[in-house]
């Protein structure tokens, strides 16, 4: 019934512990699929290694450097299940994740996504959680405009959301599951499985949210405009996500202008006002994003 999607790049030393994790899993996936986004170390000979050992079917796809989208599209188009997973290449999880939340799925059929809590780890030691990082339930829009709420490596999907809400928008180098969560939670409810099902370890500098650090923001705002801009909304979500607009714009754009980029400043101050009379979407989803010469 499931399909693991595991993208990858130049992660080898992690790489085996998320395959193994799955291979130990209590409930089988139907397949693993391994999307290789150009790596330039032995990942092929990881994974054809593994796959020799290994009792479930393991595909390999390697593409060009496109990033974690465009690894993660590929993966869903070549996916051959009901339902999808999706595993960071530096994740890991418990033995009974994917039972646990086939279980809760098939318990509560109107839910297209499911998604579990996260044990964090920092250089290998356990590190708590703040209260802004517990995952929610039910209805997670107004979570969801402030950060990601919902961990990539937690969910597991039927794949008629995707033909509903479209695939990760490949344009975004980081906060992509932001922005397609968004899209999501517009119109559905989220269901969470209340266990810590799902590892991580961070702290590294490959990490995209450790490279794309001090401007990730940006990328959020973009995915807000593009969400006024395409997408309807209900005057509540709308008026909410005007108001997380205005709200990054003004600390990103007094960031700038505060360390001598006033010009780049100014945009992002002004950019909340372009959207003050959007309505309703004008356009379809999947459109291309029109968004200010900033962006």
């Amino acid at each position: 019934m499931v399909s693991v999607i595991i993208p990858t790049y130049n992660r080898v030393r992690f790489l085996g512990r998320a395959l193994a994790s799955v291979a130990r899993q209590t409930v089988a996936c139907r397949e693993i699929v391994v999307v290789d986004d150009g790596s330039t170390d032995a990942t092929a000979d990881l994974v054809s290694s593994f796959a020799s050992q290994c009792s479930l079917p393991v595909r390999y796809f390697f593409q060009e450097n496109k990033g974690a989208s465009a690894a993660r599209n590929l993966g869903i188009n070549q996916a051959r299940s009901a339902m999808c997973c999706f595993l960071d290449s530096d994740d890991w999880w418990e033995k009974h994740k994917l039972s646990s939340q086939l279980t809760a799925m098939a318990a509560e059929p109107d839910y297209l996504l499911s998604h579990t809590r996260e044990t964090w780890f920092r250089h290998g030691k356990r590190v708590n959680q703040k209260k802004k990082h517990a995952p929610p339930h039910g209805d997670i829009f107004a979570r969801s405009l402030g950060m990601c709420v919902v961990g990539m490596s937690t969910v597991m999907v039927r794949r008629e959301l995707f033909d509903r809400y479209g695939l990760f928008d490949e344009s975004l180098l980081c906060c992509e599951d932001y922005d397609l969560w968004l899209r999501v939670s517009r119109k559905e409810q989220f269901l969470l499985v209340n266990d810590p099902l799902t590892l991580k370890d961070g702290g590294r500098d490959d990490q995209l949210s450790v490279i794309h650090r001090m401007g990730m923001d940006t990328w959020r705002i973009r995915s807000l405009c593009s969400l006024l801009q395409h997408y309807p909304l209900s005057p509540f979500q709308l008026e909410l996500t005007r108001a997380e607009l205005k709200k990054k714009c003004t600390i990103y754009g007094n960031g700038c202008i505060k360390h001598g980029r006033a010009e780049e400043g100014q945009k992002y101050l002004d950019l909340p006002g372009q959207y003050n009379n959007v309505q309703s979407a004008v356009l379809e989803p999947g459109h291309p994003v029109q968004c200010p010469e900033l962006f």
